[in-house]
């Protein structure tokens, strides 16, 4: 398996904020500093839009009216209930395209991250880094982070407040990376919600479990706030299966 950065926090008698400073250190002494520019001088093309949209599957390209990760955007996933689960996948899949491409990519505060479905999904593991347990001072990490990964993922232990939530999101704005929280978060360009979905191939009495479709619906702001809804398909690479019929009846699950 593919080395994976993982920055973890040291018990030291320094002063406030130094586990910030410390993942920041590590940032820099990795190389990491550097890979994102700012969102207005992001270019790639005539309009731009090569570098100022980060890809992604497929499969949720719909989701997102610039088809792809815009940089500068907070495109939340939350995890709420029926479906915490899935909303996991949810998350993963929204870094796997953009790892696959060359994109740097952080989740922190989610410790019992399950790197083998991350790999699964596509996820590059040699291009992730990992923050499991940033503390109390996780914003000042998360932004640290946002100065130089593409990318940034976090799960807070808590509520964050609005005016917590806008700071993170003008970071992201200001280096031209994306902030994807996962959770409760106010003020996203876009929220991502994994109402239900389904599994294929088991009957009654008979089958065996084959793929788990996952229901993502999306609302948001500007030109995100025509509510749309997709199903993604796991695991990834086999053909979407066909109309429902009588012999081959789908399992509904909520979660």
């Amino acid at each position: 398996m593919a080395d994976i950065l993982a920055l973890r926090r040291t018990p030291r008698r320094r002063h406030p904020g130094s586990a910030s400073a410390g993942v920041a250190e590590l940032v820099r002494a990795t190389g990491l500093t550097g890979l994102v520019k700012p969102a207005s001088a992001a270019a790639g093309g005539p309009d731009g839009v090569g570098e100022r949209v980060l890809p992604v599957l497929p499969e949720l390209r719909a989701l997102l009216p610039a088809g792809g990760l815009r940089r500068g955007s907070t495109v939340a996933v939350a995890s709420t209930a029926p479906a915490p689960f899935g909303a996991t996948s949810v998350l993963l899949a929204l870094l796997a395209a953009a790892s696959a491409a060359g994109s740097w990519c952080a989740v922190v505060g989610m410790p019992a991250l399950g790197l083998a479905a991350a790999a699964e999904l596509g996820v590059a593991l040699e291009r992730l880094a990992l923050v499991p347990e940033p503390g109390p001072d996780w914003p000042a990490v998360v932004a640290a982070l946002l100065d130089g990964i593409d990318v940034v993922a976090v799960a807070p232990p808590g509520p964050v407040s609005t005016d917590l939530g806008s700071r993170l999101a003008a970071r992201a704005r200001q280096r031209g990376s994306v902030l994807v929280p996962y959770g409760q978060w106010s003020g996203a360009d876009i929220v991502l919600r994994t109402p239900g979905g389904g599994w294929r191939g088991l009957g009654e009495g008979w089958g065996r479990l084959a793929r788990r479709g996952l229901v993502i619906s999306r609302r948001g702001r500007g030109a995100a706030a025509h509510p749309r809804e997709v199903t993604l398909w796991l695991p990834l690479g086999i053909e979407p299966p066909p109309p429902l019929v009588e012999d081959a009846p789908v399992l509904e699950a909520a979660g």
